[in-house]
This record gives C-alpha cells, sequence and structure tokens, in this order.
C-alpha cells in the first residue's frame, strides 16, 4: 500500500499492510527543534537544518532523510512552503545548538536572555523566559471584557501568538493570490509523494474564548455570560466558515485530511460538562464537519488534549472522523477502554508513546516495550495511526526516540 492509502484506511477502521506513522504532519504530532537536532547527531545525520517552522511551540519541520528512515506517512501541506534558504536565517536554540527561523520571525532578546515578540503596533504579545523552550501568550485582548460588538475581532486574533505567529502555510496568508498558490503547491506536493496530505485549518471554538478572555474568565463566562459566549461564538463561526470555504475550494480535492483543534480536557476531566459541551460547541463543531463532508473529500481530524472520554460520544455524533492526540495518561482514557468503546467510531491518531511519563524517562527497552503495548491495544482492526502523546519535547534523551521508532518497525515486522 501507499502511505496515503495506509492512513485513509485506519481513518476507514480497515487493517492495512502495516499501521501508518505520523511525525510532524500537524503542530500536536512533531517533535521539538532541541530533541530533533539531537535525534540528528545521534543517528549521525550531519547534513540539512534544523528549521524551526513552528515558532511558539519550537517544533522542527521533519526534513525527507528523517520521514523516509522512520517510514512516516502523513505530511503537513505547509512543507510546500518556505522552501528555499531565502526564507530562513540562522540563530540558535536554547542549548546551544544551530537551527533556523523563518525569515520573518526575529523576536527581540530582552537583557535578562528571555525574548519578546511584538505585533506590529508594539504591544508584546508573546514571551519565552531565559532558558525556557517555548513562546507564552501575554495579550489577552478581552481580558477586561467584551466588546460592544464584534466588529474588531480580526485586529483582537491578530494580536494572539497563535494567529500573529503562525505556522505555514499561513504565515504567507496575507499574499497576494494566496490561495491559487496553496492549491498549486499542494498539488506539486501531492504528485511529488505519496504521503497523506494534511491541511491544518485550526477553527477553534473554546480555545479561542481562551485566548480572548484567558481561561479563567472564559471558563466563568460559560456559565454567567451565556449570551456573550453566543455571540462571540457565532463571530468565530462566521469567520470560520469563510477561511472553510476557501480551503475547500483550494485543496479539498488535494488534501486528505482537515485537521481542526480545540483542546477541551484536562489531566481529570473535561473543562465542562457533556450538556454544556452539547449547549454551546456540538452544533457548531457538526456545523463545521458537515461543509467539509459536504464540500470536499477530506476527512475530519480533531486535536483536543486531555482527559475527553466523557466528550467522545458528542464529538463522534458531531463528525470528527480521527481525535488526537489520544492523551492515555490521563483520567478515563486508558487505551484499552478507549479502544473497546469508541474503536469502530473514530481513528485514534496517537496514544502510540507517553510523552510525560515514558519517553523522557524509562530506558530504551522500556519505551520498547511501552510501544508494542500500545500498539497491541490500539491497532487490531485499523483505526489507528501510530503517533506520540503530543510532541516530542526538548528533554526526550534520543537514543529513546529512536527506540520507539525502533519498536514501531518490528510491530510493522520492518
Amino acid at each position: 500500500m501507499t502511505s496515503r492509502e495506509r492512513v485513509l484506511a485506519a481513518i476507514a477502521h480497515r487493517e492495512s499492510d502495516r499501521v501508518p506513522v505520523d511525525l510532524g504532519a500537524t503542530p500536536s504530532s512533531g517533535i521539538s527543534a532541541i530533541a530533533y537536532g539531537n535525534l540528528k547527531r545521534h543517528l549521525g545525520l550531519t547534513a540539512g537544518h534544523t528549521r524551526v517552522y513552528d515558532v511558539v511551540q519550537q517544533l522542527a519541520q521533519p526534513e525527507a532523510v528523517m520521514l523516509d528512515r522512520y517510514g512516516i506517512d502523513a505530511i503537513d501541506i505547509g512543507q510546500a512552503f518556505n522552501t528555499g534558504d531565502d526564507a530562513w536565517y540562522d540563530f540558535q536554540l536554547g542549548d546551544g545548538q544551530p537551527a533556523q527561523y523563518p525569515a520573518w520571525f526575529h523576536p527581540e532578546r530582552l537583557p535578562d536572555g528571555s525574548f519578546i515578540a511584538r505585533h506590529p503596533d508594539g504591544t508584546a504579545i508573546a514571551h519565552m523566559p531565559a532558558g525556557s523552550t517555548f513562546f507564552d501568550q501575554t495579550c489577552f485582548p478581552y481580558l477586561d471584557g467584551y466588546p460592544p460588538d464584534f466588529s474588531g475581532l480580526e485586529d483582537a486574533m491578530g494580536r494572539i501568538l497563535w494567529a500573529a505567529l503562525v505556522h505555514s502555510p499561513w504565515d504567507h496568508a496575507r499574499d497576494p493570490g494566496f490561495w491559487a498558490t496553496l492549491r498549486q503547491k499542494a498539488l506539486a506536493l501531492r504528485q511529488s509523494t505519496d504521503r497523506a496530505l494534511m491541511i491544518v485549518i485550526g477553527c477553534n471554538l473554546f480555545e479561542w474564548g481562551t485566548f480572548l478572555r484567558r481561561v479563567d474568565g472564559f471558563l466563568y463566562d460559560l456559565a454567567a455570560e451565556p449570551a456573550q459566549v453566543e455571540a462571540l461564538l457565532d463571530a468565530l463561526m462566521q469567520r470560520h466558515l469563510a477561511a472553510l470555504e476557501n480551503v475547500c475550494r483550494a485543496v479539498g480535492d488535494v488534501a486528505d485530511i482537515c485537521r481542526f483543534g480545540d483542546d477541551l480536557g484536562t489531566n481529570g476531566g473535561p473543562f465542562m460538562s457533556p450538556a454544556m459541551y452539547r449547549r454551546y460547541f456540538k452544533p457548531r463543531h457538526a456545523q463545521l464537519c458537515a461543509y467539509v463532508h459536504q464540500h470536499s473529500r477530506m476527512k475530519t481530524f480533531l486535536h483536543s488534549c486531555g482527559s475527553i472520554h466523557a466528550l467522545l460520544p458528542d464529538l463522534i455524533e458531531a463528525g470528527f472522523e480521527v481525535i488526537n492526540p489520544v492523551q492515555t495518561n490521563c483520567r478515563d482514557m486508558e487505551p484499552e477502554r478507549l479502544k473497546r468503546e469508541f474503536g469502530r467510531d473514530i481513528c485514534f491518531w496517537g496514544g502510540g508513546c507517553d510523552t510525560r511519563h515514558v519517553l523522557p524517562n524509562a530506558a530504551p527497552a522500556e519505551v520498547k516495550a511501552h510501544v508494542h503495548r500500545q500498539m497491541e491495544i490500539l491497532a487490531p482492526g485499523g483505526g489507528f495511526v501510530f503517533n506520540t502523546v503530543h510532541n516530542i519535547l526538548p528533554e526526550v534523551p534520543p537514543q529513546n526516540i529512536a527506540a520507539m521508532f525502533e519498536a514501531v518497525a518490528e510491530f510493522n515486522g520492518r
């Protein structure tokens, strides 16, 4: 099977020739630049560059040599952008490793060694403390209350790091002819690789509330300010549906998967009750999924961290076909339970290796044993794409990453 066929078979709950594998097809299934550079050195790979394509999370864009080495089956359409050396410049990571930033990203270094990223008007929107390995949000435009109307929503969203410091291809979204360019580059990418193509669009709802109001404020609003929440969500949906229309027109027949995001879970359970999810978010998630299914051939993929077991029946009914990162180290998210209760209805893209405890701390042999166990549970009958539980973080020993992929290859008989 080709990689694309393998991934689509998994989403359709069919067993394929082997379990498909992802590394870096989304900004929640990748690897930090520090860990990536360490892995390259461990493998003796000296050519190429460690390019930080997601500057907020400081994630590396996996190179072809790495994708080939580990049999990666999916790729972000954003890899078709920023391909020339002139799109990048050299800098040093926090541990001194050489790396490259996108040419448009120039954070300000402060005397204490920390970094600030600013809006064009000078507002500080993101901060990376000295010794840290990612940027934190510092600007919450609606922190002191909602505006009288949402005519300025676009400007407010542009002051939030997740939109202002966006990864490819969206760092080119304001370029003249962007949608035609997106289609052209996506078609060329599809012709050059048999990997499944992912378009990461976001269309977050709950999370945009937390980005604008801060998480404590928005959680309060869900209970105490329902009219304000509904008005904000309606304004967001108007924007999201317009973006989806453009995405479906440009690459709906080219991309295989459309990736949405909305972190709905904590370690111990969802941020909200299922009833509250059904009130505010389920109808809107259903509308987003229905639009994709009606206007493209893409599969619908939701990234949501945390314990979301209680919400999975509603997420499935809303139309999501894939869930990620499958945080099996959270309450009620045991892989056996998830596979038994939902394995016929949704594809698990993740859950293959615990990135909180096992991957950074265990011995390589323990990592391999853990990966084998996870795959034995999640792989039967299809409905599983191997990926770690969220991104591989900087402190993970490279020998453990190598051991993880060795276990995958052993399971797949490669």
